[in-house]
């Protein structure tokens, strides 16, 4: 049903709602919200620490005060807490509160916390009687991702009324419900929305994430049903050639590498096809296994397509392998496919593909895209932090006839997490780091060590290096007291000398601008890259030296290990900063895992005990396997659950129909 449907809904809406991937009414009940505005106990001065929205108790301690800045009005006054501390707040263009807002009175004020040098402000907040807040205590209000033309208000208001007109039937029987302890789905889809309460948040938040492992199991079930045994058509016996390649490496394959290379040549020569998961910790060295592999099936005038997230990382890959070509002068011709080349461009290299030209394909989505017709598509390669759905996966299948298949993995999930998650595939293993790459340095901090952290910064260009900063959040939000890249890139400006190019990248430029800057940065044009975790896959930047995140406390630790990832990749020694906008002792000593350890499989672990449901209320990881509202680490738990709940469903006979959830979650990859 059309999103113009709800009442209140007209084209005008509809269109600004269809930038938000909004076009039917069930869209909206998956537009979660992003974080909750919640009234909570009023806190003293002394405990706003980092917070950004705050409650406070206090009395008004001077006369309200009122100026003029271009065409605002400032009204302004402080207030003082019980415990005798105090704090400036100010309002705009609200002059009417001289006639309410008196000297000695008391009140619940709430409002954003400014910071402002070494002082802090309260701009604009509510004011409430203490019985009129106490009704509002724990009240939690959905704050959404907006665009242009859809404020916050009007999105709630769309939501109320969308709501309003779910009547799915739920597909989970009642004693099954009971089984797996998981509430109604109407009652989970009004709670994620409106929570009645924070018990009832987590209940919701619950089923939603079940409900998601189940799709996501229950397609792996039927996609294994197809796949079992399929006949092996491309049978490799003969690895001259790659052998050949390991012999005039500048590197020596890690014993780790060469057992997994021996569990591909095992595959690949065997009577079945190969489903082959590579799980290897950032920098373990997946690509030049998987190099190795294409070079097999090339030998054998087969092909081999390798799909990326990024196409920097595309053309990185490119230039690599044609380097190794070029080193072993070999005849083997290799294609590169982006969405970003030109018309011209792609027909050249479709005609090179179909002719069998090209042996070797390197590229984005676009490898398998309709145009792209393979003689014999062998192997195929993919970076598993692409998203990656059950229906692409299918039209891969055909075009190559069943081919081998072998997906990357940087993400340390355990063994057993693993065969649930990717139960269709074997498992191999990449537990060690390439013998020449210097351990990264780590340390922990809290943001008054940010001077420090420029200054070596700038240290580290001057001698060549470059540098990534993550932030959290892309623009400014009024909820959260978080850095976000746009100011901070300004920041850095301000605080770098003028000949050491800063620039911003996130998630929401387009594919050109991002790929536009990655590849600047990849040729030192960019010397500092202030980023969200949109460069946590997908760039290899060995000259990159320096990774320091903002609001680490905000980041899942198993995120942060990844963002790690990104420096580390040459032989240059490499730095993590971790910079902690709280003192909280908690926070920090969390944080301070990442320095005892580069282990990622370790740090998983460590994660996975010390998150809580509450978390999704934050900043959550990006990456691999990331689904709308579920997490493979804090709800290990559910994934064992849906699992069982699957063959049970299955057995049973019962019919799922995936219209509740969206249905390009994706399988792997």
């Amino acid at each position: 049903m059309k999103v113009t449907a709800i009442k209140g809904v007209g084209e005008k809406t509809a269109l600004a709602l269809a930038k938000l991937n909004i076009n039917e009414v069930e869209d909206v009940f998956l537009h979660l919200p992003r974080n909750y505005d919640i009234y909570e106990r009023p806190i003293l001065i002394k405990e706003i620490d980092n917070k950004a929205v705050v409650s406070i108790e206090g009395t008004v301690i001077r006369s309200l005060e009122m100026s003029h800045i271009k065409n605002l009005t400032v009204i302004s006054t402080t207030i003082r807490d019980e415990a005798g501390d105090t704090i400036k707040v100010k309002w705009f263009n609200m002059p009417f509160l001289r006639n309410t807002v008196k000297y000695s009175m008391k009140f619940i004020f709430r409002g954003r916390i400014k910071r402002l040098n070494n002082s802090i402000v309260m701009e604009q907040p509510e004011i409430l009687t203490l019985g009129k807040y106490d009704e509002k205590i724990n009240e939690m209000q959905p704050i959404y991702s907006l665009t242009k033309g859809i404020s916050n208000n009007l999105m709630i208001k769309t939501v109320k009324e969308a709501l309003k007109m779910c009547n799915h039937k739920d597909y989970m029987p009642d004693d099954m419900r009971g089984k797996y302890d998981i509430c109604e789905y109407k009652f989970a889809i009004n709670n994620i929305h409106f929570p009645a309460d924070y018990e009832a948040l987590k209940l919701a938040r619950k089923r939603l994430a079940f409900d998601e492992f189940f799709a996501f199991i229950y397609k792996m079930n039927k996609l294994k049903e197809k796949e079992i045994a399929i006949p092996n058509q491309y049978i490799i016996n003969n690895f001259e050639l790659s052998d050949n390649i390991i012999k005039n490496l500048e590197f020596e394959l890690t014993n780790s590498q060469k057992s997994v290379l021996e569990d591909i040549r095992n595959d690949i020569s065997g009577n079945k096809v190969m489903q082959r998961l590579i799980q290897g910790d950032v920098g373990s060295g997946k690509t030049i296994i998987a190099f190795l592999s294409m070079f097999d099936m090339a030998y054998a005038g087969l092909q081999s397509a390798l799909m990326v997230p990024t196409e920097v990382l595309a053309n990185q890959h490119y230039e690599s392998i044609n380097k190794i070509i070029e080193d072993n002068n070999l005849d083997i011709s290799v294609v590169l496919l982006t969405g970003s080349m030109t018309a011209k461009q792609k027909k050249l290299a479709y005609e090179k593909i179909v002719n069998k030209e090209a042996l070797i394909v390197i590229g984005t989505h676009a490898v398998f895209q309709e145009k792209v017709v393979y003689d014999k598509l062998a192997l195929v390669v993919i970076d598993e932090q692409h998203r990656f759905g059950v229906m692409q996966r299918a039209t891969l299948m055909e075009k190559g006839y069943n081919p081998h298949v072998i997906i990357m993995s940087a993400t340390p999930i355990p063994r057993t997490l693993a065969i649930i998650l990717y139960g269709e595939m074997d498992i191999s293993i990449i537990d060690e780091l390439p013998a020449n790459r210097l351990p990264i340095k780590n340390c922990v901090v809290t943001k008054d060590y940010r001077p420090k952290a420029y200054k070596f910064i700038e240290n580290q260009v001057n001698q060549g290096r470059q540098a990534y900063v993550i932030c959290p959040m892309i623009e400014e939000n009024d909820m959260l007291e978080a850095e976000n890249v746009v100011d901070y890139a300004n920041v850095l400006r301000e605080n770098l000398p003028s000949n050491i190019n800063v620039q911003y990248l996130h998630g929401k430029m387009s594919a050109e601008g991002k790929n536009d800057l990655l590849t600047k940065f990849y040729n030192n044009e960019i010397q500092v890259l202030v980023s969200t975790t949109v460069i946590e896959v997908g760039i290899n930047v060995p000259n990159a030296t320096v990774m320091m995140v903002e609001n680490a406390e905000r980041f899942s630790l198993a995120s942060l290990h990844q963002l790690r990832g990104r420096v580390g990749r040459g032989n240059h020694q490499s730095y993590c900063v971790f910079i902690s906008a709280t003192n909280s002792e908690e926070k920090l000593k969390r944080l301070e895992i990442l320095n005892k350890s580069n282990d990622g499989f370790y740090i998983a672990s460590q994660d996975l005990k010390l998150r809580g449901p509450g978390d999704f209320f934050g900043i959550r990881q990006s990456g691999e396997m990331q689904f709308n509202i579920a997490d493979i680490y804090t709800d290990a738990d559910l994934i064992e659950k849906a699992k069982k709940a699957v063959e049970e469903f299955i057995s049973k006979d019962y019919e799922f129909i995936d219209k509740n959830m969206n249905n390009d979650i994706f399988i792997i990859a």
